[in-house]
């Protein structure tokens, strides 16, 4: 009869163990290391409750890190353990483009400079719109896959941020950006023939960068349009102007940050951004001519209607 080695536990425990004082010091910095995206993910899924100061944020940040530290001291005896997966698991991330060391700082640091800069939102109720005026004529002068107006757009994302570090989930603002500032400092405002509303293709406008505000609208619309964004107009009774989709929360927040501390420091500075929720939580940043960077005032708040470029 064979007999099983005895498995002494004890001696399995204290090898997993850490020496005092280090058990609570590494406990408590991978607790720090687990709380932010655990914090970072309840943020971006959690109501936020507009407390003073953003005291809703904080006591959830508190209450994450009390509720970890008690998890990992009741399991310090395989600290050793711990520390290994979550690092093996950041390491993997990091290697093969998935949630790493990277994502968690830039995650972070987006967070919390937007939860200090408070963007202006509006929600946009699509069962009130109107039907869009001159539809058909705006969808076929947004005339993205004409090479000039690709052309121009590619043009535009070398001549401005070129040099600005990105990342995968940073690079199509920072081009998208790049178009605007491109158009804004180019726009010259024309008025239409007195009594006609003349609608110019968005390569037609190309030649001079003048015409009114749906001309903008629809070059804007194009350019981006022509480098993989989704933009839309939107029309408010004698005025268009157009807008891009950031996506959702997360988003919005690399875009505050992109804008206000990057690209646009000086135009942005002191200033909100202005941006729609729509119906489905999706996030639509201003772009109109009126505006000196991407987020600018609403120069009109009431919207009749809104033409997505998908």
């Amino acid at each position: 009869m064979i007999t099983l080695p005895k498995i002494n536990y004890t001696k399995i425990k204290e090898k997993l163990s850490l020496p005092k004082p280090w058990d609570n010091i590494i406990i408590f910095l991978l607790n720090i290391l687990i709380t932010i995206p655990v914090f970072l993910i309840a943020h971006q899924n959690f109501i936020e409750l507009n407390w003073y100061y953003n005291l809703d944020r904080i006591l959830l940040f508190i209450l994450i890190l009390v509720g970890i530290q008690f998890v990992l001291r009741s399991l310090k005896t395989i600290i050793i353990i711990c520390i290994f997966f979550y690092l093996l698991s950041l390491i993997y991330g990091t290697l093969f483009g998935e949630y790493g060391f990277n994502r968690v700082f830039e995650d972070y640091k987006y967070m919390i400079y937007s939860m200090s800069e408070n963007p202006k939102p509006q929600d946009l109720i699509i069962s009130k719109l109107l039907p869009f005026p001159n539809k058909s004529k705006i969808i076929d002068a947004v005339d993205f896959t004409n090479p000039k107006v690709r052309n121009f757009a590619l043009y535009a994302t070398t001549k401005h941020f070129k040099d600005v570090k990105s990342t995968k989930e940073t690079r199509k603002l920072i081009q998208y950006f790049a178009v605007f500032k491109e158009i804004k400092d180019n726009w010259n405002y024309v008025n239409d023939p007195k009594g006609r509303e003349y609608i110019a293709y968005a390569s037609e406008s190309l030649q001079h960068f003048s015409g009114d505000c749906d001309d903008h609208a629809i070059l804007m619309s194009a350019s981006i349009k022509a480098i993989g964004g989704t933009p839309r107009i939107i029309h408010t009774g004698g005025h268009l102007y157009p807008e891009i989709l950031i996506g959702n929360k997360t988003n919005l927040e690399t875009a505050v940050f992109l804008i206000k501390e990057v690209l646009f420091k000086k135009e942005a500075k002191d200033q909100q951004l202005h941006y729609h929720i729509d119906e489905r939580g999706q996030i639509w940043l201003n772009l109109d001519y009126t505006a000196n960077y991407p987020g600018g005032p609403f120069m009109k708040e009431e919207i009749l209607g809104e033409l997505t470029f998908n």
